[in-house]
């Protein structure tokens, strides 16, 4: 007996049954947005998957409990290392415990060697934090350090007096007005120790920078005031 075929399917969009041509575009259609389907579903799944990886390196990272906010290092012992290197005593300026010295080292710029200090200043009564940096710097050929880098490191400002400070002839550089959210440098002060400049700078008072300048002048004459 003859297998009865089947009658074509009426399509309800069409009203009457497809022909070949739109059958076989409808499957290509259909085709294609299974396969786009599929692609966003991937993505999908690793973004995901990649979001789990990130989440678990994360966790497994140690953490300190103070971060840099607590860091400091032992500016005496660091000066005492680097000496040598430099052929001359460093500053290792007495400051305030709860200073916190961030950086301390010898590093070259523009033909200029320089010992320099950064520290995170506090204030005991408000407790706010500052800035104040000490750089002792000098040349290879024992030339004074040019008037042109000096500005450059007290971000080209002018003097504006002098002061002796802790048997030291400094230049004065008052700019308080500047904007300490935009300046490292409000108050600066600049010498001469044996031939190496030496300045004391940063954001904190005037009078706290006189006191910190007076400190690194008692650590190089090897005195405490």
């Amino acid at each position: 007996m003859a297998k009865k075929q089947k009658a074509p399917v009426v399509v309800a969009e069409l009203g009457r049954p497809e022909t070949p041509a739109e059958t076989a575009a409808r499957k290509a259609v259909d085709s294609h947005n299974y396969r786009a389907r599929k692609t966003v579903n991937n993505l999908v799944l690793s973004l995901l998957v990649s979001l789990a990886l990130v989440v678990v390196i994360v966790l497994m990272v140690p953490r300190g409990t103070g971060g840099y906010s607590e860091h400091r290092v032992d500016v005496p012992k660091l000066a005492q290392e680097a000496s040598p290197s430099a052929g001359r005593q460093l500053a290792a300026p007495a400051v305030p415990q709860a200073w916190k010295a961030k950086s301390a080292g010898l590093k070259q710029s523009d033909g200029v060697t320089l010992w320099q200090i950064n520290y995170t200043t506090v204030d005991e009564t408000t407790k706010t934090e500052s800035y104040a940096a000490v750089v002792q710097a000098f040349t290879a050929d024992g030339k004074p350090v040019t008037d042109d880098w000096i500005m450059g490191q007290l971000e080209n400002q002018k003097p504006t007096g002098a002061e002796t400070i802790g048997g030291i002839d400094w230049a004065v550089y008052d700019h308080t007005d500047r904007n300490p959210d935009e300046s490292n440098m409000l108050f600066g002060l600049q010498g001469t120790w044996k031939g190496d400049t030496i300045l004391v700078y940063g954001t904190d008072t005037p009078e706290t920078l006189r006191v910190l300048a007076s400190d690194v002048a008692a650590s190089l004459n090897g005195s405490k005031e």
